[in-house]
């Protein structure tokens, strides 16, 4: 992976030598399973004649390079990574002439065969720098120019790109793999505005599509929603329109600017690494935003706020490009804060801002705790370092941020100030400074001061409340204490309200709210003074900051003692985020934690809260709990969780998540067997269908207890014979707790290479399943032995993946955690961004070990 890097400073002396100004990549997609031809031909000017560069490509080989007319010797000037170009002129032309090679992997051009009916679909994930494995092409952002694509392909497939797709032309015929004459054409499509080469597409196959249009300020849009044709049963089109819609009416209100391109077309497509990516005019989903069976609300919701991010970063990312990767972070983080904000504004989800405390937060606090926390504004050295900062840093706190300085600014100014930017920049490139100019100009603020503080420094803060009171309960004095970690010691300035909560029957009902701005160590809070004491004090009540919360003692014991108390989930994710915090600081025994969730999930309607409590519980039943509490524990939840579930509504999404929770703890002879008869068909629940994926579930609880066989898993995964029932059937076998398995499962997908990116992760997501985690122990040295190999020998979706899933968390303890450190002593010298995802891992275990001696001491 070194060989395939590209470092800022290299950006920058390209960017000071080169001006480019067109690509047209002829492309046949005929040729073969493995390869394809690709044939870039790109006109571009030079500030230096006689300076040498080089242009990128990734390819088996090149057989032709023309520059200016004449030939250069791919021999000597091809190295598989760069083709370098020597002498460049004034104004130049040059052409490359290669075999490209398809990709299994997430990245580049993307194959895919269904299973089901033998169709090949392929697509395109060029982000951060992968389009130069499907054409030659200076790799950069700030290197814009506009793209002409030729493509022949099969006569029968939908071919889509940047531009609208045009009339195809017969261009013959040529054999498939089975030796049948199949009729080919070739797509001419225009050229693309000047735009960055990571958001140029290709999709292209026998995807099923539903057409529409939306009125935008430029006219009529035509758009399209695309999907394999295994899965038009289960696209529902419609929604995804409504969507959309609602999303474009929105944006180009507030912007005040017009959509950009020609068309809008959205495509959900196979074995996909991430939730979505913003090609301008051709957004590419991962396909589990194609509901085949029941789901969740929580990830309904999730799909309109990714159909929203996607669609906001056409005007942010697209129209306007950040420089150089150090601005990510402004791509990413105002597309979180732009579609959130949409969605709860625009749409039926207008409690979007407390799905996003719940969930995003939660995300940007676990990743701003880690040992590789960085500034929002990250120092981006090269391509590997980009390649690990798609974070909750990046994401949510960059986000979370960008809404508090909404709330500094004021709405209005911000808006004015982006309406400004867009049409200064349409076009162009640009770094924070230019964003941070037009702020400045529109609210009359000097934002270098909150820049530096909130976007230049690393690390969250904690609030605390420090209260005495009298005899007779009234405060005698109140203040908010600001702490901050050791090495990331920064106090900042917060706009926050403060909640006074008092018990009216079984309710806690708010009865004062106080907004103010905590700045420094302490920030008295007089207006409480003379007051009676509440039943509970909840700073940062809305979630106006982004800080980690504490609660005095009296509001704990209030919270434990009513914790279905709050009318409203946002209070009650606060609170309850509190007590996640503690736990996870080792400040709460974790049973205490495990207590209180269960005391609060009867009647819990708030999908993502329900969600996001499940997976806290989880965790902290498997790795915070102490070891020799952790049967008990496990016992106690599974048994909880069956009344919950038969208590649950019919049909409920709490039955839903209460039943795939239940069967993840399931393990003992009852237990098994009621789980059995639920996968059989000898037991039911009201409401609760079993359909595909419920199957599933239950089929991977019977492995993950070693109450299934290979047989079975096999037998289901032909009555799901298709790319999903692949997945899942390979998750399910790595979960059956044996040690020829788990063996099998990590040669599969960690000693051999070849399994396609979702079989690498299904696998993973199986063998790290373990009730008993001892049986993963004799991969604690092959894991730390295997890591030089696979970040040296696979791309870096599939190395990370491998990294990050096949690491035996299950385990939990000293042993694994000095094994990391060992292996983090001895290779200082190891990438940097190979040596973060360990420590990473390490964290992880540093933190659950902490908090396993707390709960020991409860």
């Amino acid at each position: 992976m070194p060989g395939k890097n590209l470092t800022r400073d290299e950006a920058r002396d390209r960017a000071a030598l080169l001006s480019v100004a067109a690509y047209d990549v002829a492309l046949d997609l005929t040729t073969g399973p493995t390869n394809f031809r690709t044939r870039t031909t790109v006109t571009f000017e030079a500030t230096t004649p006689g300076a040498e560069t080089f242009i990128d490509l990734i390819a088996a080989s090149v057989q032709e390079i023309t520059l200016n007319g004449e030939s250069l010797d791919p021999a000597t000037h091809f190295d598989g990574v760069r083709v370098r170009v020597p002498n460049v002129q004034a104004s130049n032309e040059l052409t490359i002439d290669a075999t490209g090679v398809y990709m299994n992997t997430g990245e580049g051009l993307h194959r895919f065969v269904d299973p089901v009916d033998d169709e090949v679909y392929l697509y395109t994930q060029f982000e951060v720098a992968d389009s130069r494995r499907m054409y030659a092409v200076f790799e950069q952002p700030d290197l814009k120019a506009t793209y002409a694509f030729t493509v022949t392909a099969p006569a029968h497939w939908q071919v889509v790109s940047n531009s609208p797709t045009p009339e195809p032309t017969p261009a013959g015929e040529f054999q498939d793999e089975a030796g049948a004459a199949v009729a080919k054409a070739t797509w001419a499509f225009s050229p693309t505005p000047r735009i960055s080469s990571y958001i140029t597409a290709l999709i292209a196959g026998p995807y099923d599509v539903v057409r529409d249009e939306v009125q935008t300020r430029k006219g009529v849009v035509p758009m399209g929603v695309f999907c394999r044709k295994s899965l038009t049963p289960h696209l529902d089109a419609e929604n995804v329109f409504d969507c959309t819609k609602r999303g474009f009416a929105f944006f180009e209100n507030e912007f005040d600017c017009e959509y950009p391109f020609e068309k809008y077309d959205q495509v959900f497509t196979p074995e996909y690494n991430m939730g979505a990516m913003e090609n301008a005019g051709a957004v590419t989903f991962n396909e589990i935003y194609v509901f085949r069976a029941k789901v969740t609300e929580a990830i309904i919701e999730r799909r309109a706020l990714t159909i929203l991010h996607e669609l906001a970063h056409m005007w942010f990312g697209n129209l306007v490009t950040m420089q150089w990767w150090d601005d990510l972070w402004l791509n990413e983080s105002f597309a979180e804060w732009a579609s959130t904000t949409c969605q709860a504004e625009a749409t039926q989800w207008e409690t979007a801002w407390t799905t996003f405390g719940t969930a995003e937060k939660a995300w940007a606090y676990r990743q701003d705790q880690l040992s590789s926390t960085h500034p929002i504004v990250a120092d981006i050295r090269d391509l590997a370092d980009v390649e690990v900062n798609f974070d909750g840093i990046t994401y949510a706190k960059g986000a979370s941020v960008l809404k508090q300085l909404v709330a500094y600014v004021g709405r209005e100014p911000f808006v004015a100030g982006l309406r400004s930017y867009f049409a200064k920049h349409a076009w162009g490139n640009t770094q924070l400074a230019d964003l941070l100019g037009e702020l400045e100009q529109t609210s009359g603020r000097d934002l270098s001061t909150w820049s530096k503080l909130w976007l230049e420094t690393a690390g969250v803060n904690t609030l605390t409340p420090e209260v005495s009171v009298d005899e007779g309960g009234v405060y005698t004095a109140a203040a908010i204490r600001q702490s901050a970690a050791a090495d990331f010691a920064t106090l900042r300035p917060h706009r926050l309200a403060v909640g006074l909560y008092e018990v009216r029957g079984e309710e806690l009902v708010r009865v004062a709210r106080h907004e103010l701005d905590v700045d420094g160590e302490l920030t008295e809070l007089p207006m409480l003074v003379g007051q009676k004491q509440p039943d509970l004090l909840l700073v940062n009540d809305d979630d106006l900051a982004y800080a980690k919360i504490r609660l005095d003692e009296r509001s704990l014991a209030t919270a434990i003692a009513h914790p279905r108390g709050f009318a409203s989930s946002l209070p009650r994710a606060l609170v309850l985020g509190a007590a996640w915090d503690m736990t996870r600081d080792a400040e709460m025994s974790g049973r205490d934690f495990i207590e209180m969730v269960l005391a609060a999930l009867p009647g819990e309607t708030d999908s993502t809260l329900l969600r996001v409590l499940l997976q806290q519980m989880t965790t902290t039943a498997t790795m915070y709990v102490a070891p020799q509490h952790r049967a008990e524990v496990a016992a106690a939840v599974v048994n909880r969780l069956r009344s919950l579930l038969e208590a649950a509504e019919p049909g409920s999404d709490a039955q839903l998540q209460l039943a795939t929770a239940y069967a993840s703890f399931a393990r003992d002879e009852a237990d098994v067997a009621f789980v059995r008869g639920l996968y059989e068909g000898t037991a039911s629940i009201a409401g609760l269908a079993v359909d595909t994926e419920m199957r599933w579930t239950l089929l991977t609880s019977l492995a993950a207890a070693d109450a299934a066989t290979e047989a079975e898993v096999e037998a289901e995964r032909t009555r799901d014979n298709t790319a999903t029932g692949r997945e899942r059937a390979a998750k399910a076998l790595a979960s059956i707790p044996r040690a020829e398995l788990k063996a099998d499962a990590w040669r599969k997908a960690v000693l051999e290479d070849g399994l396609p990116n979702q079989m690498v992760e299904s696998v993973g997501l199986g063998f790290a399943k373990a009730h008993d985690p001892a049986v993963l122990a004799p991969f604690v040295e092959q894991y730390h032995a295997m890591l030089l190999d696979v970040w040296g020998s696979r791309t870096h979706a599939i190395a990370e993946s491998i990294i990050e899933v096949f690491y035996p968390h299950a385990l939990a303890n000293a042993e694994l955690h000095d094994a990391t450190q060992a292996w983090l002593d001895a290779h200082a010298d190891a990438a940097p961004a190979l040596r973060r995802l360990v420590a990473e891992n390490r964290d992880a275990i540093a933190r659950a070990l902490r908090a396993q001696e707390r709960d020991a001491r409860a």
